[in-house]
């Protein structure tokens, strides 16, 4: 997008301070010298309540003289990382249903659980692989019922599914990029996408909408028709969710694409060779010097880089241009917030089963909503996006 349309989306906004004084306090976050972050009002999630369905038989089950609430073992499968959390909603859930057991499993395996019939519930901190979801399908028939818990959260530590943001040279002037656009600049021609593991050609776009030269964005002098370099992650969960967002679950990418690993994980090669192709030498040695060049990365993986800025995005041409902060991230006006997902088996036309149900909606419940926020790993939904994802349970 041009500097001069940017301007016009946004006329009361102007330019140069939006930008400077967004990225001045992106800044403040990722290095964590702001306030104490407040926690988010939850006040307009729904309330838990529980109401028997007409399935139910009061006093078949009871515990020390409870005789309300579900009864039965609910089977969770999911992986360290989420343990905790599972662990906090199972005791607030227990307060309220005594009747109900937990059989856990935490150890990454995937949706293994799920297909084999092993588990009722998986925990997932990513969109789930093609290869989970074909293989679930061939054995039931139907997709699983992905349900969002949480937002990924901004900058709260490693391995808690963090928002992509994007990074220009200190000295690059664009104003702020759309998600098509990033999709011209990154991506390539293709002939379709996936939609979960079917491949969809009305998904595909021609080499026309490729941007490979700064002045396509609307830049002059010195810019016109100096090349993108492209930078970013080689494969991880991130990347994936990069391919569904952007490139419409394509994965051409621009043939100058430089791949980097995600810093601070164990997929970073031993000594100096390694240290030279992770994102944080990526983000501070080699686009600092670049002022041709883009990169993307998890957002607290940015932190600490001099000689680099953010860039706004906005989800199309007339939306409003959004710096990535724990508020845009949270309310989702951030184009690419993260999400993170339970899957269940729940057959098309079919009741989800009571248990089950009743567990999901205190997760989404303002109740479980505050866990997630004490939890602190994840940023917890808000009202909206709470009760879509409980109406795919009714």
């Amino acid at each position: 997008m041009s500097r001069a349309s940017w301007r016009s989306s946004n006329e009361d906004w102007p330019e140069d301070s939006v930008t400077r004084t967004g990225a001045f306090l992106l800044v403040l976050e990722l290095f964590g010298t702001c306030a104490y972050a407040k926690d988010f009002d939850l006040a307009s999630l729904p309330p838990y309540k529980w109401q028997p369905g007409p399935e139910y038989e009061r006093g078949k089950h009871c515990h020390g003289g409870v005789c309300d609430g579900e009864w039965g073992v609910i089977r969770i499968h999911g992986t360290e990382l989420s343990q905790h959390l599972v662990h906090l909603w199972q005791d607030d859930f227990l307060k309220l249903h005594p009747n109900i057991r937990f059989s856990d499993y935490f150890v990454p395996s995937g949706f293994s659980g799920l297909t084999a019939g092993t588990a009722d519930i998986n925990v997932m901190g990513h969109s789930a692989w093609r290869s989970d979801l074909k293989a679930f399908t061939e054995v039931y028939g139907y997709p699983p019922l992905e349900i969002m818990f949480a937002t990924g959260g901004f900058n709260l530590g490693k391995g808690n599914t963090p928002g992509v943001i994007f990074f220009v040279n200190k000295d690059n002037p664009i104003s702020g990029l759309t998600v098509k656009q990033l999709d011209g600049i990154f991506g390539a021609e293709r002939t379709g996408g996936y939609e979960g593991f079917v491949w969809r050609p009305e998904r595909g776009r021609s080499a026309k909408e490729n941007i490979r030269t700064w002045d396509q964005l609307g830049l002059g002098g010195e810019w016109a028709g100096k090349e993108i370099q492209t930078y970013g992650y080689a494969f991880t969960g991130m990347t994936n969710f990069w391919q569904l967002t952007v490139f419409n679950g394509g994965d051409k990418w621009n043939p100058n694409y430089r791949q980097y690993i995600e810093y601070g994980t164990k997929m970073v090669a031993l000594g100096q060779a390694g240290k030279a192709v992770d994102s944080k030498s990526m983000l501070a040695v080699d686009l600092s010097k670049n002022k041709y060049g883009i990169a993307w990365s998890g957002i607290p993986h940015a932190a600490d880089v001099p000689g680099v800025r953010p860039v706004p995005l906005a989800f199309s041409e007339r939306g409003r241009f959004v710096l990535p902060s724990r508020e845009t991230v949270q309310n989702r006006s951030y184009p690419l917030s993260r999400s993170i997902f339970m899957f269940i088996k729940h057959a098309p036309g079919r009741p989800v089963e009571p248990k089950v149900k009743e567990f999901l909606q205190f997760v989404l419940s303002r109740q479980g909503q505050q866990v997630v926020q004490r939890h602190n790993a994840y940023l917890p939904l808000n009202a909206e996006t709470a009760r879509e994802q409980v109406r795919k349970i009714q």
